[in-house]
């Protein structure tokens, strides 16, 4: 009987900490601090802080949270590993463009259009007879130090 109790106590914690490692690689896809995801779950800060370090598994509450505030977020990914990281049923965004354009551009810009939209000056009357300066700037050459690839599964390598 000890055997047994020994090998369920050793398969609960290392599902567990397989299913931390999970949520950290959710916190990094989101590009979320543990405060942040904590105050979006709404729970107190340290219980993130206690699932993640492994010291207490999430309770129903954490998980019923997260799924409310991450609906595409996959609970089978998440808790068993089964399956992507997100649900398919939401649109995935076009690789070529980095945010989604929906702005209503005219056909066409007409004359008083375009005087609507940038006013002429004024000339002033008491304007100051100013020599013409250029003002030079000093553009330093930057070059590329360090490369940091990250990817899906958590890991990365520097280059």
């Amino acid at each position: 009987m000890l055997q047994n109790s020994n090998f369920v106590t050793t398969f609960v914690t290392s599902m567990s900490t397989i299913m931390n490692n999970r949520l950290k690689q959710f916190l990094a896809a989101e590009n979320i601090t543990q405060a942040q995801f904590a105050d979006n779950i709404n729970v107190v800060r340290a219980s993130v802080s206690h699932v993640l370090s492994g010291r207490n598994n999430p309770s129903f509450d954490f998980i019923k949270a997260m799924m409310a505030q991450y609906p595409r977020l996959n609970m089978d990914w998440l808790i068993f590993g089964k399956g992507r990281m997100y649900k398919d049923s939401a649109p995935v965004p076009d690789e070529g463009q980095l945010f989604p354009i929906d702005i209503e551009i005219p056909a066409r810009i007409t004359e008083t259009d375009h005087q609507d939209i940038i006013p002429e000056p004024e000339p002033s009357s008491n304007s100051l007879n100013t020599p013409d300066t250029t003002i030079q700037m000093s553009v330093t050459q930057r070059k590329v130090s360090k490369i940091i690839i990250l990817y899906d599964d958590g890991t990365f390598q520097e280059m």
